[in-house]
């Protein structure tokens, strides 16, 4: 790495810090403000509630601003190396803003994989304890880890119900299997004690079936039920807390009948992006910090840059929201906002002046 390019990186890198730090302190600070009498129930020292509370919101706070700090830190580095002039002279030493982007690439791989890594692991791990908690945004999420809910489980035409699961996640207890024929009509009732699941199937005990034909029901002591049932590992999880590897064992089993396997592919697809969204960033901030390259307009360039994150933020949110609903295919639910950012990016790239 050159020295430009060290110089370059660590200028960055201090902005971003500080202006993460600084979106994320005023979020959390704000929550806690405003949910404070809920969240000094968490504990009875009320500094260590404050805390346990900032640390679980942390993960997803910076997962939602990091891209947009990510470009206000090199916006603000661009604008002001051209403000003390040493634009011009980066330029004077042959460097093209093309050369420039590839010099911080490695930086945008970096912020971009950190940002993919509390993705997947920070916002999956601190989601179960806001869950429960249920404070917020996630009042209408809570739920007890304790409590025996209904499982619900798909499997091609079929449906099952069980009252509960034991803790091991093998069995199933008061179960009902909904039979259904292939254009839905319900062909038979299937009630069991018990369902443990052995060798790929399960395993029902103490069964009765009553069939919609009206035939008299039958009664068996024991008997196996063959369709691809398989439990979900996290079946009251929404997609966005997922990890990469629960949304594939998600969409490989038809979203266990929890919702549509269209919204698991949409954030399956989702979390790849980040690091290409860093990179993008960088390919867009250049020109626009190029542009300002005669000195000043540090108002200019921030208020294009809150603009660019805000327009960013809201046609990811749509996107993402057409692409849950199914009216729009995954991949473009993921990939749209970015791919239209990423081709603004070259055309002021293709714009920009080559000194």
């Amino acid at each position: 790495m050159s020295l430009i390019a060290r110089l370059l990186t660590r200028m960055v890198l201090i902005r971003l810090g500080v202006i993460l730090f600084g979106l994320c302190a005023f979020v959390v600070t704000l929550e806690i403000v405003s949910f404070l009498t809920d969240i000094l129930r968490l504990n009875a020292n009320p500094l260590l509630a404050v805390i346990t509370y900032a640390l679980a919101r942390l993960p997803g706070v910076i997962s939602l601003f990091l891209p947009t700090s990510m470009l206000l830190a090199l916006l603000l580095v661009m604008t002001e190396l051209s403000y003390r002039n040493e634009l011009t002279a980066i330029w004077a030493t042959g460097i093209s803003p093309s050369r420039l982007i590839v010099k911080l690439l490695p930086l945008a791989l970096i912020v971009g994989t950190f940002h993919f890594v509390v993705m997947d692991r920070g916002v999956p791990a601190a989601a179960p304890a806001l869950r429960s908690w249920g404070i917020g945004d996630y009042a209408t999420r809570k739920f007890d880890t304790a409590a025996n809910d209904p499982v619900w489980i798909r499997s091609g035409n079929d449906i099952m119900r069980a009252e509960r699961v034991s803790s091991e996640g093998d069995t199933l207890f008061n179960v009902i299997i909904f039979r259904r024929e292939p254009a839905g009509q319900l062909q038979s009732q299937i009630f069991a004690e018990s369902a443990l699941q052995k060798d790929g199937n399960w395993l029902l005990n103490n069964v009765t079936t009553y069939y919609a034909s009206g035939e008299q029901p039958s009664h068996l002591a024991q008997m196996v039920y063959q369709g691809p049932m398989r439990l979900a590992s996290n079946k009251v999880a929404a997609p966005e807390e997922m990890t990469l590897a629960e949304l594939s064992t998600f969409i490989a089993n038809d979203g266990f009948g929890v919702r549509p396997v269209h919204v698991y592919k949409t954030w399956w697809q989702k979390r790849l992006t980040p690091p290409f969204i860093a990179v993008v960033m960088l390919i867009l901030c250049v020109p626009l910090g190029t542009s300002f390259r005669r000195g000043g307009g540090l108002g200019l360039i921030f208020a294009a840059g809150v603009a660019l994150g805000f327009v960013y933020f809201i046609a990811d949110g749509v996107a993402m929201t057409l692409g849950e609903q199914g009216t729009i295919s995954p991949w473009m639910a993921a990939w749209g906002p970015l791919i239209v950012f990423a081709a603004i990016a070259v055309a002021l790239m293709a714009r920009t002046d080559h000194v």
